[in-house]
């Protein structure tokens, strides 16, 4: 059965600052068929990849990451801001869409030669997800794939994504 999940993507204008339209998933994840669809379309995308590990970045990168790690029987790893993870970590610094930002990951979490799925909500400016794929290699492991439930064309997240193989189930 097709069905429209952008029926259940609510737009806020100007959050968290002006200008920018704020694509919500609150109310996909609060309708249990919308949220079983997205996922099922999401795993669908990446069928044909090969990966142990799917890393994603906290808060709603984790929803889905650990959600399709659950239904393929994937390990999950995730990416948190400073001070959140109790081990000791490895960093980056970044620019994001609205600002600069640090992401951690433990230290053993990444092994060398691991294969990986980066998760996320929205693929933005990708500025999130290339510093997540810079974490991970600079681990030694190597990045399988790129998976996002929305993708902000008019972003241009891919260009700057450009050398890894990029999947999204809807495209604004």
């Amino acid at each position: 059965m097709e069905m429209d999940l952008k029926r259940w993507i609510r737009d806020i204008p100007d959050f968290p600052a002006k200008g920018i339209i704020f694509r919500d998933i609150t109310p996909l994840l609060k309708d249990p068929q919308a949220f079983r669809y997205a996922i099922s379309q999401m795993v669908k995308r990446i069928s044909d990849l090969e990966f142990k590990t799917i890393v994603a970045p906290e808060a709603r990168g984790f929803i889905f990451a650990s959600t399709i790690a659950y239904e393929l029987g994937k390990g999950f790893v995730p990416v948190r801001k400073p001070g959140k993870l109790p081990y000791e970590t490895v960093f980056v610094r970044c620019t994001l869409e609205y600002g600069e930002a640090e992401l951690h990951v433990h230290k053993d979490a990444i092994e060398p030669d691991d294969s990986i799925l980066i998760v996320d909500d929205v693929l933005a400016t990708g500025g999130t997800v290339s510093a997540i794929a810079r974490l991970v290699e600079e681990q030694g492991g190597k990045v399988a794939g790129i998976l996002a439930l929305i993708e902000l064309s008019y972003l241009n997240p891919r260009e700057r994504l450009k050398n890894y193989r990029v999947d999204s189930v809807l495209i604004y």
